[in-house]
């Protein structure tokens, strides 16, 4: 996420210099914590939180379980990543309150700009894909073209809006104070509620006011639809760029009308993070969910262990695992896989996979799931997304035929099909190498994964072609019976995770990788053939 890039540069930076390290002094620990120090302030963390979290790894850092470990230096990256996972919720992911007796309420708290009307549409689009029938409630009647704006929001999402009252609708003015309302929120909530009982809708969703900063009149409406409706979650929505002005904030709101859990908004923007690590941490309320972007489906549960592994650049697989898993079609992705494997993989197949990649978010999300891609950054943000379109235009302005069979496109043809597409021959003549290329590395992926189970490694024990007689193949066994020996034991190890790793990152290993949760499959095949095609296209 980008909120935290600048924080997780930051933190690799500081574990850098242990990897070398045999064992660590205090001064090693000292210099590392200060550096930590550093990099949380500066992504305006709050004090006081700062404080105690050095404290508590410094501790920890000189006690015993660093001093007798094997390895003190990825021991110390063990502990950084157990009090990110406490600060960010004590390692623990809190679901919704649903109530017993639908309907469950849900009422939406925060300051103007936070965001709180798209969140409302992202949670109802959540809920609705959950298998939930939401409803949502235009209880904003202060800030000009909120209900309208409700109402745009709830139609892209598929749900419905009770917007009784039209609220302001001039432009005129910035904020109406409660009693220039035009309408009253609390009977708006209140009726929301009967609504929902008689029309069976299972959970009210209420966006209400906010205000440019925190006073008494905000407070106050809060509360007055808070005890008028007694919602089951009260969510306070806080912009992740807010920065050191989050902890304020977030107290005045929890000292008014008692949240029950943290939404962080804006994720995607240029914020520093330190909203997420001091909010938790004052308020003692977790962090329920995440959006990271303008679409619909940019929005995600908030994991504590996840989101830490991600600020310390260890990836989130497991995120990625559950996106795939609830957008791609698996008989689809057994298909790909069987014509990956026999070599009848088209650009057909090709465009079809791209497809659905994309189903799972922007490229720069998904690929900033991967753990290392920190040392990657600048280049995942000159990625542009746009080349995903220009290449589907490409592979769209071809011939079903060609598709198929690419090896018939000649010069005449690649003429044509740029044309059609509206660009250049060479951006063809780019894909159809890249594709080439593609392929048979997807090949290679596949068959290396039915030889060994869980592996998506390039032709690790696959059915590849006996190396030329003279010419060793590297990677190859050697001949000599004692160095095989040990090359098979080396490859036994990493297999079993005993073996040394190198991640990319500013350390070696992880802390922990995480347990896939029984029956949780890998990720379908054609996932990494569609980023790999994908990833060069201009």
């Amino acid at each position: 996420m980008a909120a935290f890039s600048s924080l997780t540069d930051r933190l690799s930076q500081a574990f850098t210099h242990l990897r070398s390290k045999g064992k660590l002094t205090e001064a090693d620990i000292d210099g590392t914590i200060r550096e930590i120090r550093r990099a949380l302030l500066d992504a305006d963390v709050s004090l006081d939180v700062v404080r105690s979290f050095t404290a508590r790894i410094r501790e920890r850092a000189l006690g015993e379980e660093v001093s007798k470990a094997l390895n003190p230096a990825q021991q110390v990256v063990s502990i950084v990543y157990e009090e990110l996972t406490g600060i960010l919720g004590s390692g623990v992911d809190r679901p919704l309150n649903f109530a017993k007796n639908p309907p469950t309420v849900i009422m939406l708290a925060g300051l103007q700009g936070a965001g709180k009307t798209t969140l409302a549409g992202k949670l109802g689009y959540w809920l609705k894909d959950a298998g939930h029938t939401p409803l949502l409630v235009a209880a904003d009647l202060q800030r000009p073209n909120a209900v309208t704006q409700l109402q745009v929001v709830g139609e892209r999402a598929g749900v419905p809006v009770y917007a009784p009252e039209p609220g302001v609708q001039s432009e005129s003015s910035d904020v109406v104070s409660p009693g220039q309302a035009q309408g009253d929120p609390v009977q708006v909530a209140r009726d929301s509620v009967r609504l929902a009982q008689e029309k069976l809708y299972d959970v009210v969703i209420i966006d209400t006011a906010g205000r440019l900063g925190v006073d008494q009149e905000l407070m106050e409406q809060a509360r007055n639809i808070r005890d008028a409706v007694n919602p089951d979650e009260i969510l306070f929505v806080i912009d992740a760029m807010i920065g050191q002005d989050a902890v304020a904030t977030a107290e005045a709101f929890n000292k008014g009308v008692d949240f029950t859990g943290v939404v962080l908004s804006k994720l995607d923007g240029d914020a520093r993070g330190g909203a997420a690590l001091s909010v938790a941490s004052v308020t003692g309320k977790p962090i329920l969910f995440a959006s990271n972007g303008e679409g619909l489906k940019d929005f995600e549960v908030f994991h504590p262990d996840r989101m830490a592994s991600r600020i310390l650049d260890m990836g989130d697989i497991l995120t990625l695992i559950e996106q795939a898993q609830r957008e791609f079609d698996e008989e689809e992705a057994r298909k790909a896989a069987g014509k990956m494997s026999e070599g009848s993989f088209g650009l057909d197949d090709f465009l079809e996979q791209l497809q659905q990649v994309r189903k799972l978010g922007s490229f720069k999300s998904i690929l900033g799931m991967i753990p290392g891609m920190a040392q990657h950054r600048k280049e995942l943000e000159q990625f542009d997304e746009k080349g995903v379109d220009r290449t589907q235009a490409i592979i769209q302005s071809m011939t079903p035929e060609e598709r198929r069979n690419p090896k018939i496109i000649d010069g005449s043809r690649r003429a044509r099909i740029a044309y059609g597409a509206g660009t250049t021959v060479s951006a063809v003549n780019g894909l159809l190498q890249r594709f080439e290329q593609a392929a048979k590395m997807m090949k290679r992926m596949t068959n290396g994964a039915r030889s060994i189970p869980g592996m998506g490694g390039a032709g690790i024990g696959g059915k590849g072609k006996a190396s030329k007689k003279g010419k060793k193949k590297k990677g190859s066994r050697s001949g000599n019976p004692m160095k095989r020996e040990a090359e098979e034991k080396a490859l036994r190890d990493r297999l079993s995770g005993k073996g040394s790793t190198s991640s990319g990152s500013a350390f070696a290993k992880q802390p922990q990788a995480p347990q896939m949760p029984e029956g949780m499959p890998d990720l379908p095949p054609n996932l990494g053939g569609g980023l790999g095609g994908l990833f060069g296209a201009n």
